[in-house]
């Protein structure tokens, strides 16, 4: 009887002592997030936390950088291009995205609408996460036709084409939007980094590091994760046009790149092309002079609407240009879905922090990712 409750009373002091521990643990976690938090701005001070750089890579648990307002060790923020009607759609998707990821990382999101948001879909974004959140509206002159545009025509190939996205004006407008203009908001102009993401979307596996800081140690300039081929009708003249390009623009390309990636043996494309909907990338490709030079020969050729030239094509077309395959990462353990195409790790049913099924998610044996990992 005696030895029971001297049992029972060395078992309490043992409680006392570890939620003694445990009290001070969060105490300090605590202390440190306060100290970290700027109010100069959500990325000020993040050159203090650049210095940190060895302790990143994998766990954020307990790194005062990661809590909602923290300085993040990479100016990088998740930037959806969306609709007030999108508001369901967005929801599911960043829910999976917080679950995932981000209630991990907290980077901020920013949500750009050719219209003002309504208070409804701010509220409703702002449920999900406890990151910072930014709304904006498009700048004049980056959604809708440029000046040199013969509208009669592009109203034409609308009213002519029979493919997909064929007959959509606005369609258009945001494929030129997230090709030339997306980079240069001014919610994206303090950026190093972006995340590209979208509504009615699935995140299948628990990201257990940051990408952002993965490409930036690593010297990576473009991130992907499904590679299919580009339907023909759309891109008709797109190659064409940018072999055009390079020949009126040699001093630009660089003697090493990824060009074998879309051009075949004989000169012809191949279509290949990353689809954009998933893409991390460093920001600065976008914002070089020969990027910058390489839209606007596109933009004056007026593919965008006399055909149906998509961001997507015009991305990849250059990354093989104008970067080597050193600077591309193939985000090959990120399982993702958009619809009518999926990228599934292998083993994924088995084993793993994914749950879905590759026989489901074939993306990964498409043509142009055999092709990729062929390439030197």
């Amino acid at each position: 009887m005696l030895m029971s409750r001297r049992l029972i009373v060395v078992a309490k002091l043992l409680s006392f002592v570890a939620a003694l521990v445990l009290l001070v643990h969060m105490g300090a976690v605590i202390f440190a997030s306060r100290s970290n938090t700027s109010t100069h701005g959500l990325y000020t001070g993040w050159g203090s936390a650049l210095s940190n750089l060895g302790k990143y890579g994998g766990n954020a648990e307990g790194l005062s950088e990661y809590s909602p307002q923290g300085t993040k060790p990479v100016k990088a923020a998740l930037v959806a291009l969306i609709r007030n009607d999108d508001l369901y759609g967005m929801r599911k998707a960043m829910r999976e995205l917080e679950d995932r990821w981000n209630h991990k990382y907290n980077y901020p999101y920013i949500f750009l609408n050719d219209q003002p948001f309504s208070e409804e879909f701010k509220r409703g974004i702002r449920d999900l996460t406890k990151a910072p959140v930014q709304f904006g509206v498009l700048e004049p002159g980056t959604w809708g036709y440029p000046e040199w545009i013969d509208k009669e025509k592009a109203k034409k190939e609308r009213e002519t084409a029979s493919y997909i996205k064929g007959h959509s004006e606005s369609y258009r407008f945001m494929c030129r939007f997230q090709s030339g203009f997306v980079h240069k908001h001014p919610l994206l102009r303090d950026l190093e980094f972006y995340w590209r993401i979208e509504p009615d979307v699935h995140y299948y596996c628990d990201i257990d590091y940051d990408p952002f800081l993965y490409m930036k140690k690593n010297g990576l300039k473009y991130g992907w994760n499904i590679a299919p081929d580009e339907y023909e009708p759309t891109v008709r003249t797109l190659w064409n046009t940018t072999k055009d390009f390079m020949k009126k623009n040699p001093q630009m390309i660089p003697e090493k790149n990824l060009i074998d990636w879309v051009s075949n043996k004989d000169g012809s494309y191949t279509k290949c092309h990353f689809w954009s909907n998933f893409e991390i990338v460093d920001l600065s490709f976008y914002r070089s002079p020969q990027y910058q030079a390489y839209f606007d020969h596109l933009d004056k050729a007026g593919g965008f609407f006399y055909e149906r030239w998509g961001d997507a094509p015009i991305h990849s077309l250059a990354v093989a240009m104008f970067l080597k395959k050193s600077e591309v990462h193939y985000f090959d353990d990120v399982g993702y879905y958009h619809p009518a195409m999926s990228h599934c790790p292998k083993g994924s049913k088995e084993r793993g922090k994914c749950v879905c099924d590759p026989q489901e998610g074939w993306s990964n044996d498409f043509g142009c990712a055999k092709r990729w990992r062929s390439i030197s």
